[in-house]
This record gives C-alpha cells, sequence and structure tokens, in this order.
C-alpha cells in the first residue's frame, strides 16, 4: 500500500515564520505511511466569484493539490485572535465552486506557534470551525499550543528533545487517526 498524501498548509507567508519552521521539523518525525507536500498559498488572488468562469492557473493549480490530498495539517498562527485572512482566503477558494469542495470527507490536524504565551488557542478553536464547515474531520487528539522561545528548536532546526517527544507523541495519534479515516 502506498503512503497517504498529506498536506501541510502553513498559513503565514513569511519566509522566516516560525510556524514554517515548526511544520517543516514536525513533518520530519517519525510517521511511517504518511508522505508530507507542502502545499503554498501565497500566489492565491483573493477569492472571487467572478473568476470562476476561467480560475486564474494558482487557482487551479491549489484546487487540484487539495483534492488530490488524502488529509491535511495546518500550522498556523494566529492573528488578531482568529485565523490569518491568507489561510481563510485558501480554505474557501478550495472549497469553491458549490459542489466542487476539495477539503471535504477528510481527516486533518491543527496546530500553530507563537513567541507569545498565550499561544494559538483562539485561532485554533476558529479554524475547527471551518474546517468543519467544510467537512475536514479534524484530530482531536491533545491540542497543541506551542510557545516559541530561545532553545526550542536545535542549530539543525529540530526540535529540543523536550519538545520532540511532545509532538512525536501527537504525531503518533494523528498519523493512526488519518491511517484510521483514509482505510
Amino acid at each position: 500500500m502506498s503512503d497517504i498524501s498529506v498536506a501541510v498548509i502553513v498559513g503565514s507567508l513569511r519566509r522566516d515564520s516560525i510556524n514554517r519552521k515548526v511544520a517543516q521539523a514536525v513533518t520530519r518525525l517519525n510517521a511511517p505511511g504518511l508522505a508530507f507536500t507542502f502545499v503554498e498559498i501565497g500566489d492565491l488572488p483573493l477569492y472571487n466569484a467572478d473568476f470562476e468562469a476561467a480560475p486564474p492557473p494558482a487557482v487551479v493549480a491549489f484546487r487540484q493539490a487539495i483534492a488530490a490530498a488524502q488529509a491535511f495539517l495546518f500550522v498556523s498562527p494566529e492573528y488578531n485572535r482568529s485565523v490569518p485572512g491568507v489561510l481563510k482566503n485558501a480554505i474557501d477558494i478550495a472549497s469553491k465552486p458549490n459542489g466542487h469542495n476539495g477539503w471535504g470527507n477528510k481527516p486533518g490536524g491543527l496546530f500553530g506557534a507563537t513567541p507569545g504565551a498565550i499561544g494559538t488557542a483562539v485561532m485554533q478553536s476558529h479554524l475547527r470551525t471551518v474546517m468543519g464547515g467544510v467537512g475536514v474531520t479534524v484530530f482531536s487528539g491533545p491540542e497543541i499550543y506551542l510557545t516559541v522561545k530561545d532553545g526550542f528548536f536545535t542549530e539543525n532546526g529540530d526540535f529540543n528533545e523536550g519538545t520532540q517527544k511532545f509532538l512525536q507523541g501527537w504525531m503518533d495519534g494523528y498519523a493512526a487517526f488519518v491511517k484510521k479515516m483514509v482505510a
């Protein structure tokens, strides 16, 4: 049996984003049976139903990548106590046009990281609601609120030992959840 394709979507466009670094490190954790592919959202235009007659190439490519994925992993910051606009826009684009929802009936996982103490709890709550609206079943394992401080990452970009152990536990649960949902 081939690996389950998991589309990784980072909710920040910044090249040196904490969440991009976290997503890169988490996808290097042990997850037998899962194949992670980063799907970029930075080239997407703002959603506009007027372009449905002839969607821009970036929209077509993004929709194809989401439709081809068997599962999703969202790693995102929290902007103004909610989901970043670029991430919400990407979700809207792949859920349209009506009747062609690329997200539907697939498993997903989500978490985020921040240098602040409050974490990404509010964003995660909002994103769980949005995911339910487009038909993604979100892994209900432990919710992850990562606070990134000095020593969080090693020199080679992996997690420090304690964080790696903690996130490996999350990844084990997420992988089992995805495999059960896709089977």
